[in-house]
């Protein structure tokens, strides 16, 4: 941004309430009102009018309900929106409203092309289409370079235009009250619309639109949350007030019958034939409507990518301001892409789906104050309260006119919107505040948290919620990713780092906390991380493991990778005899080769001792495993050691009876155990295992070292070794072990 700003801050009537009044009564009002009536009758008139301003005034009470609760910046409806449902949901919304709003000055720079070739010589004959492209080309250059240089200019522009439209007003009441009256039609014709009703209502439904041309100003007014509500919802009352009396002066007046009103080819000509001086005075109104209109888009449409360029949305040099404060580049770049849009000819098809991608902004916004009323964050403390309901009711109302207008471009707006959502997520765009969307999570969080406190949890909902101690992510990754894989989204994973520091500050904290998790992004991961403070390492994580959860989610498997220093591991095995006291199950790892999570794994052995109950959990362990798409095609083997053939055989059968109760699919083969002993079957067998799980026991006090020895020598020869001792979890697979013992 430029160092020397002096920008010029604008209030309520010059900032919000006249640019939104004057694109309410913009171009329909004057081409589309006499057709209304003459299809519609009075009252379903007046009924149309209500219907369409109850849904922009229920727009602006939650546009208003969101700009009292924050501090507004800029960007208008896209900050508004971003800030309350984030970054991603904002920017799918903000960069269609930007292209909306941006194709409106061409669209309005067509519209006065066109209303001046009124003043088009007769003589010269017919005006040839280039001339229209050409009046258009100068008139966005002209509202471009008066916006760029200064939006007091502009905005002070639309006072006079205002006094136009005000006189076309009182030149239709005169023309009216200066002729005899008639009573008005009371019942709907449908003359030239026997579409019916709602399509009636579908092509009234833009007059009343464009009240949000004011909160586009946002990061100019001095005040925004005093002007955007006092400013937004003046406009639409009063448009909605005057468009009651237009239909009663239409329906009374002697100088247009029911045909010539309801002709949707007599456009303007339904006030000029009625009017006082007939077009003298409404002539004008009409075209500082449509400049009015322009003026609206190219103030707005700068500031939005402006908002989103701050946002990180947009290249960084879009921000720049001029020592006025102008967004001036944003406004360049607008103007350079309405005049590439003059180019495309006729924009009739056009405007429909732009038409749509605005109604999505009306969506949105109604979205958003429902949901933040609904998640009730104590920061949401806004000086206009808004029942959710109500926003809702916009909300759908606004989808119910997007499908009324046009079908394929709701579809086509919807599909669109979605899509840069999804691209918007999968950039992992870093944001800098906080939204409701997160409340969201966390009331939906606290429910299902309440809702399992009030159930007692059984075997069969037994998931991992696992806790794996860490110092470094990056030099344990491989750890972190075979616990994410046995964990294969049935379970959590929270990766604890300790740190010998008990004076460390909470930002310190939070900044190694960010790091960890962008090494998990980087490996595309995702767990939960913590920083705790510690005196010493094995108490704190006896403290830790003792209390970590919250609810029903209480950790229940601690995993250790296996420690090469013969002290570390038996100061292990005492450190997991007094987790085992706490039921809390122990996964030990040992890797001898590099787990590379991008292999394709074909082996999983699982070898039962038959003195405890591990292998229930080693079995689950194992078909959680092959749930990962990398271990998909691995293939299961229950393997065992017995001392006789008899043995052998009777094991074999039970085992083999018991899988299909089991619902895992695996193989079973029993060894004899021969003079060389089971450490030697074991290599035997499992040698070319990808993975090997083995039952650990609860080590005797003063045995730590033999056990530790024994762990070495077991392992020391395989690919991937996980001791599995099972110290809570019962039956959430057949007891299958059990039952064969």
């Amino acid at each position: 941004m430029s160092s020397n700003v002096n920008q010029q801050k604008f209030g309520t009537f010059l900032g919000v309430y006249l640019p939104s009044l004057l694109t309410i009564l913009g171009l329909i009002m004057y081409l589309r009102f006499g057709w209304v009536v003459g299809n519609m009758g009075l009252p379903m008139t007046v009924l149309i009018v209500i219907l369409a301003s109850s849904i922009t005034f229920i727009t602006g009470l939650s546009a208003s309900a969101i700009a009292t609760n924050i501090k507004v910046g800029i960007g208008g409806e896209y900050y508004l929106v971003s800030r309350s449902l984030g970054i991603e949901p904002g920017g799918a919304i903000g960069i269609p409203l930007y292209l909306c709003r941006t194709l409106s000055i061409t669209f309005y720079s067509f519209g006065l092309a066109e209303a001046l070739l009124m003043f088009w010589p007769k003589d010269w004959g017919e005006a040839p289409a280039t001339a229209v492209q050409m009046m258009a080309v100068g008139i966005i250059v002209i509202v471009t370079l008066l916006s760029g240089k200064s939006a007091k200019l502009v905005l002070k522009a639309q006072v006079p235009i205002l006094i136009l439209v005000i006189l076309s007003f009182l030149a239709l009441a005169i023309g009216v009250f200066s002729h005899p009256l008639r009573m008005p039609e009371w019942t709907p014709s449908y003359r030239t619309a026997p579409e019916g009703f709602w399509y009636v209502f579908a092509v009234f439904f833009p007059a009343v639109t464009g009240f949000t041309a004011g909160i586009g100003m946002s990061g100019d007014l001095k005040d925004p949350a005093s002007s955007i509500p006092k400013g937004t919802l003046g406009a639409v009352v009063t448009g909605a007030i005057l468009y009651m009396i237009i239909p009663v002066l239409l329906s009374i007046t002697v100088l247009l019958n029911l045909n010539e009103l309801s002709d949707p080819n007599l456009g303007v000509g339904t006030w000029t034939k009625i009017s006082f001086l007939g077009g003298m005075l409404v002539y004008p109104a009409v075209l500082g409507a449509i400049l009015s209109s322009a003026f609206g888009s190219v103030l707005a449409g700068p500031r939005v990518l402006q908002a989103l360029a701050l946002d990180g949305l947009a290249p960084k040099f879009l921000t720049k301001l001029s020592k006025s404060g102008q967004p001036t580049i944003a406004t360049w770049v607008s103007g350079a892409i309405a005049l590439g849009a003059v180019m495309l000819g006729n924009l009739n098809t056009i405007a429909q789906y732009v038409s749509v991608l605005f109604l999505t902004l009306y969506v949105a916004i109604n979205l958003s104050a429902a949901i933040e009323q609904l998640v009730k964050e104590p920061s949401y403390r806004p000086r206009i309260k808004v029942p959710w309901w109500v926003s809702l009711l916009g909300a759908l109302g606004a989808m119910w006119v997007m499908y009324l207008v046009n079908p394929y471009a709701c579809v086509f707006a919807l599909i669109l919107e979605a899509s840069l959502f999804v691209y918007l997520k999968s950039k992992s765009l870093e944001q800098q505040w906080g939204d409701a969307t997160s409340g969201i999570w966390i009331n939906l969080s606290r429910y299902a948290l309440l809702q399992l406190n009030k159930k007692k949890l059984l075997s069969r909902n037994w998931r991992p919620f696992m806790l794996l101690f860490s110092s470094d992510i990056k030099g344990r990754i491989k750890l972190v990713k075979l616990a994410a894989a046995l964990g294969q989204n049935r379970g959590v994973l929270t990766i604890s780092k300790l740190v010998f520091d008990k004076n460390i500050t909470p930002l310190k904290r939070e900044e190694m906390q960010i790091e960890m998790l962008d090494e998990l992004e980087k490996n595309q991961l995702e767990a939960f991380c913590e920083v705790n403070p510690v005196e010493n390492l094995n108490d704190g994580i006896l403290s830790i493991s003792s209390s970590h959860g919250v609810g029903a989610l209480k950790t229940n498997t601690i995993i250790f990778g296996w420690s090469e220093e013969k002290n570390n591991q038996v100061s292990q095995l005492k450190l997991i005899k007094k987790l085992s006291l706490m039921n809390k199950n122990i996964i030990l790892v040992r890797f001898n080769v590099e787990y590379n999570s991008e292999k394709q794994f074909k082996k999983i052995d699982l070898w039962w001792g038959g003195k405890e109950k591990n292998g229930d959990l080693m079995l689950l362990f194992a078909y959680l495993l092959k749930l990962n798409k990398q271990w998909s095609n691995a293939d299961i083997t229950i393997r065992s050691a017995v001392n006789t053939v008899d043995e052998k055989d009777m094991l074999n059968d039970r085992i083999n009876a018991l899988l299909p109760d089991a619902k895992v699919d695996a193989k079973v083969e029993i060894s004899l155990i021969n003079k060389t002993g089971f450490k030697s079957i074991l290599n035997e067998k499992s040698k070319d295992a990808d993975i090997v799980f083995i039952g650990l026991a609860i080590p005797k006090d003063n045995v730590e070292r033999d056990v530790s020895n024994s762990i070495d020598e077991l392992s020391k020869e395989l690919k991937i070794t996980v001791f599995v001792q099972n110290n809570g979890m019962t039956d959430s697979v057949p007891r299958l072990l059990k039952d064969v013992v």
